[in-house]
């Protein structure tokens, strides 16, 4: 029969049996699509290993010390990191225990590499930092510190992990020679007294500059400002005993 002979009604059932096919066949591809989203929703990624920029420095030759008679039997830390990013530098002056009831004093002197372009804000430096306290409540009193080093922003922070403490950090940023000091210095009850924290920076001494000079500048400057914990004649009292500087000493007297 000639194919034009051929009525609609003949091609019919080979057309819906056509359509079957494909709407069958998307169907399929539907369910398997929906299977494979719910698989991926249910498996958790895998975690992200996040690296630290800094890593610690093995062999430590301390640029700078913190010398404070009255805190003799705390324990004592010196640490140094370098920035992988940039080759900043860290050095981490320590006194006493972290997670204790005892006062705590920590010493930041960066000097970056290349890995920032400017200094963060005091309030952002100190939360970063102290990040292992979890502080809370950080707040930054608008008057700064006077200190033999020129004014210090201040940040006060209460620790929200291990031991309750009340801290009083400090913040001083230059640009020539690029250097950032930092810390906190805390304590159970109440907060450090703000002449407490200037006396305690008042021994901190560069030991080496390497070949900073800008930076043995500062120091030589700062230090022709030390008050001497509030006397400032050198030679009636070169290291005059600070009763609020330490703990201990409340204790021994």
């Amino acid at each position: 029969m000639h194919p034009a002979l051929h009525s609609w009604r003949d091609e019919l059932p080979r057309a819906f049996v056509r359509l079957l096919a494909y709407v069958g066949g998307a169907a399929v591809l539907s369910m398997v699509a929906v299977q494979v989203v719910q698989h991926r929703k249910t498996v958790p990624p895998a975690p992200s290993v996040v690296k630290s920029q800094w890593v610690d420095i093995d062999r430590v030759f301390p640029a700078f010390a913190l010398s404070i008679p009255e805190a003799a039997g705390a324990p004592s830390h010196y640490a140094v990191r370098r920035n992988l990013a940039g080759n900043g530098r860290m050095d981490i002056l320590t006194l006493g225990e972290a997670d204790s009831a005892d006062p705590y004093l920590e010493v930041r002197v960066y000097r970056p590499g290349t890995e920032i372009d400017d200094f963060g804000l005091p309030q952002v430096v100190i939360a970063e930092g102290a990040a292992g306290f979890a502080p809370m409540n950080v707040r930054a009193p608008s008057e700064p510190l006077d200190s033999k080093f020129g004014p210090l922003d201040i940040v006060t922070f209460d620790t929200g992990r291990g031991t309750p403490h009340h801290c009083l950090a400090f913040v001083r940023s230059w640009d020539e020679p690029r250097l950032q000091l930092s810390g906190w210095f805390c304590r159970g009850g109440e907060f450090v007294q703000r002449s407490t924290l200037a006396c305690a920076l008042d021994r901190l001494t560069l030991l080496s500059a390497g070949s900073e000079r800008r930076i043995g500048a500062l120091f030589a400057k700062a230090d022709l400002n030390r008050t001497f914990c509030g006397q400032r004649d050198p030679i009636l009292a070169p290291t005059p005993k600070y009763h609020l500087l330490w703990k201990a000493l409340e204790n021994r007297s």
